[in-house]
């Protein structure tokens, strides 16, 4: 189960967002998204869990818990909505 973590603090890692989710099970993979032009963080990420009662557990566990000051929000991924392609 692919999953969004929102809300999350600029300076928070990969292994940060692992060490969480890996209270409730297996995680497959962590991609915090990053700016192309500031090359920092844009404040979330997606988190992917095989199992998805595990998935689960560690969205209802981690949704609005503190993590360096700031409320997560923790949901089930929506799928990415194709956007037309940027002219330049």
């Amino acid at each position: 189960m692919n999953i969004y973590v929102g809300n999350l603090p600029y300076s928070a890692t990969e292994d940060e967002l692992r060490a969480a989710f890996e209270q409730y099970g297996q995680v497959d993979s962590v991609n915090i998204i990053i700016d192309r032009e500031t090359n920092r963080s844009r404040g979330f990420a997606f988190v992917e869990m095989p199992v998805s009662s595990e998935a689960r557990a560690a969205i209802d566990a981690l949704n609005g818990t503190d993590m360096g000051g700031r409320s997560l929000r923790v949901n089930e991924a929506r799928p990415r909505e194709r956007r037309p392609a940027r002219r330049f």
